[in-house]
């Protein structure tokens, strides 16, 4: 055949490949929930973005959503385009070579990506689910990429073969007969619109149990209450999908710097006596009129009698906690040690939601929202050089929540009648200092020239927030600068820390604009 119609052929059987690879990926992520570059290649690439330039991109593409949902389509759309790369050069290899043997096709599409990945990826190969151990799931992953890779090889070489066969038939025409391969190009072609509309399917139910629908819910306005239900509790989630994990596959492991390591399955949990504990959980990137912050009775077991249990070595000085979906963090040893800090493995008197957790997850009070690591699978006692994903990205290096005080309402912006300002003015929101409790919340309408004390109505616990109210009466019809400040349990008032970047969580005061007119 001519060269133009071997590249052409090539780049065809490649595209099919492409996306046969693509569709098997798609149906191993839906059916045993097993890890892709589809997704993990994102988590990789992600950590060498610093904070900065990562908002600023998520800012370009409308949210973080959107930044998940536009690496997805570009690894898929990617890949495929790779693939069609690859057999355009595949073709015109086979052009100057026809005995072109199966081991050297497997060892370029099958043993050398495999090896690419496993080098590139090794740090998020361990991702599963569905709750796979660690070591497991790193096996269970390359599985996949193997499988993955050995189809798209099979699917080249045999669509490469059937596209350029001059079959057996006696004719008069040319050996480059047009609608011969036309003929062949189509059946083939049809191959790849089944891969598509299967891989179609599947990517719509994986869309539709994606966290698209509840990443970024916040919790704030009119309707707080003391304790966040659940399904409004705020909720952020590096995953397109998050694991829905399987308690008969799932174990907690306890390893590194000790000198018994111990297993723990979801049935061991059940034999050991757990203590109940109210404690509000903030996001690192929370601003300072945003609701990424609520609160919930935790029921776990404190993660130092884990610890204990395996007997830690001396110079341990911090603990990296791991979740299935390889995501992790890290907190410092006597932080871990803390009776406040727990294997948390119930929320308001319910086990963990999927999304909140299940079955089990770290609750270390006064310590940002990315410490409290979600589908907790292993506690790893370490040195004081190891980091976490967010550490690594660049978020830190001070973890410690800042005493923090929002108004709810009313809300920035509101237009009140003289009429009904007069009769007094319902002002009302949270504060929150860590684990230090709130012991004052004061509230002025003159942009902090003065201050009057608030009510506290709920004084929550020193690991949670507290909500305060004011009944706030205007003397006239004005522009007023609502301000509100909270002081912590040890007495310190919330300040704003010039010093402080913005990556180890914003501090400042939350301010409203109200207007009363007659």
């Amino acid at each position: 055949m001519s060269r133009s119609k071997v590249v052409l052929s090539g780049l065809f059987a490649g595209l099919v490949a492409g996306i046969a690879m693509t569709f098997v990926m798609l149906l191993l992520a839906w059916i045993f929930q097993i890890a892709t570059p589809l997704v993990i290649l994102g988590d990789r690439l992600s950590v060498f973005i610093s904070p900065k330039p990562f908002f600023w991109i998520m800012g370009r593409v409308g949210g973080y959503n959107h930044l998940k949902q536009l690496g997805v389509g570009s690894s898929i759309l990617g890949q495929i385009l790779v693939g069609a790369l690859g057999g355009m050069v595949y073709g015109m290899v086979r052009r100057k070579r026809e005995h072109f043997g199966y081991h050297w096709t497997f060892l370029i599409f099958v043993a050398l990506p495999l090896v690419v990945s496993a080098i590139l990826l090794w740090p998020v190969l361990s991702t599963h689910y569905g709750g796979m151990p660690i070591d497991a799931a790193r096996l269970i992953t390359l599985l996949g990429l193997a499988i993955s890779f050995l189809l798209f090889e099979r699917v080249l070489v045999l669509g490469f073969d059937f596209l350029t066969s001059r079959g057996q038939e006696k004719t008069a025409a040319p050996p480059e007969f047009s609608p011969h391969l036309g003929r062949r190009a189509f059946l083939f072609g049809t191959l790849g619109l089944l891969f598509v509309g299967g891989g179609a399917a599947i990517a719509r139910k994986l869309f539709r149990i994606a966290t698209f629908s509840y990443d970024g819910t916040q919790y704030k306005g009119e309707g707080v209450r003391p304790i966040t239900p659940n399904d409004q509790f705020y909720c952020v989630t590096k995953n397109v999908v998050d694991p829905r994990v399987d308690a008969g596959l799932w174990h907690l492991e306890v390893i590194g710097m000790v000198q018994h390591p111990r297993t723990y399955r979801l049935l061991d949990f059940k034999k050991v006596e757990m203590v109940d504990q109210e404690t509000t959980l903030m996001c690192i990137s929370n601003g300072l009129d945003a609701g990424l912050m609520s609160n919930a009775v935790w029921r776990g077991i404190p993660m130092a009698d884990l610890l204990q249990a395996s007997a830690p070595l001396p110079g341990a000085e911090r603990v990296r906690l791991h979740g299935v979906d390889n995501y992790t963090d890290t907190v410092p040893f006597q932080k871990a040690m803390s009776p406040t800090t727990l294997v948390a493995l119930m929320m308001n008197g319910v086990d963990l939601p999927d999304r909140h957790g299940f079955p089990a997850r770290a609750i270390v009070p006064g310590y940002f929202g990315e410490k409290h690591v979600k589908w907790l699978t292993r506690i790893e006692v370490t040195k004081a050089n190891v980091k976490g994903f967010y550490e690594t990205q660049g978020w830190g290096p001070n973890f410690v929540v800042p005493t923090r005080s929002r108004i709810d309402i009313p809300y920035n912006d509101s237009w009140i009648r003289t009429a009904d300002a007069t009769k007094g003015v319902s002002v009302r929101g949270v504060a929150f200092g860590g684990d230090r409790g709130i012991a004052r919340v004061e509230f002025s309408s003159d942009d902090g020239e003065s201050w009057d004390e608030a009510k506290i109505d709920y004084p929550g616990t020193k690991l949670s927030w507290a909500l305060w109210s004011f009944n706030w009466q205007p003397d006239e019809a004005d522009d007023y600068i609502l301000v509100v400040r909270a002081t912590d349990g040890e007495g310190k008032v919330q300040e704003f820390e010039e010093d402080r970047a913005f990556t180890s969580g914003i501090t400042g005061f939350h301010k409203v604009v109200v207007h009363t007119f007659t």
